[in-house]
């Protein structure tokens, strides 16, 4: 008889069938892997808006805290050649200060009292797709304590019910 070379069609299912069996454990554990990642850089990210915040609230004293969260950002790709002002503080980068990153999206809006500067603010992010990019939901108030909130029902909280949530240790 001749001898053979190579796989036979029995062998080659069965390596595909190990290589399938092996990628359907593996695949939801990274994706369990990159949620975690982006609810880690979500809280870092409430935590560097907080911040920015209160440096925005020293340097511009009239304003108090700011209106929106674009305003602590450059305005564009860079700082303006004039300089940090109340409307592009240059205080977080230009991707945060759109809004949306590593799957969720961030508000930050100043209290708007009856003449005088921003007393409070409130800053959240929320999941952008449920259970895909997060589960868990985060804020912080002027206090700058980054709370959460496990699973996330995907609401903005309010200034009160944010104060509510757990926070972070």
């Amino acid at each position: 008889m001749k001898q053979q070379k190579g796989f036979s069609l029995i062998e080659l299912l069965i390596v595909v069938a190990i290589i399938l069996i092996i990628a359907a454990i593996a695949i939801p554990n990274l994706l369990r892997a990159r949620i975690a990642a982006n609810e880690s850089s979500a809280a870092a990210s409430v935590r560097t808006i907080g911040t920015a915040q209160t440096s925005y609230t020293t340097s511009f004293p009239a304003t108090g805290y700011s209106a929106n969260l674009a305003s602590l950002g450059p305005g564009g790709a860079t700082c303006p050649a004039a300089g940090p002002s109340a409307a592009n503080a240059c205080l977080i980068d230009n991707v945060l200060a759109g809004g949306t990153k590593s799957g969720y999206n961030f508000t930050s809006v100043g209290s708007i009292p009856v003449g005088g500067a921003n007393t409070t603010f409130l800053t959240t992010a929320v999941a952008a797709n449920f259970n895909v990019t997060g589960v868990k939901g985060f804020c912080a108030v002027s206090d700058n304590v980054v709370r959460y909130l496990t699973p996330d029902n995907g609401v903005v909280p309010a200034y009160a019910a944010c104060q509510a949530w757990t926070a972070l240790q």
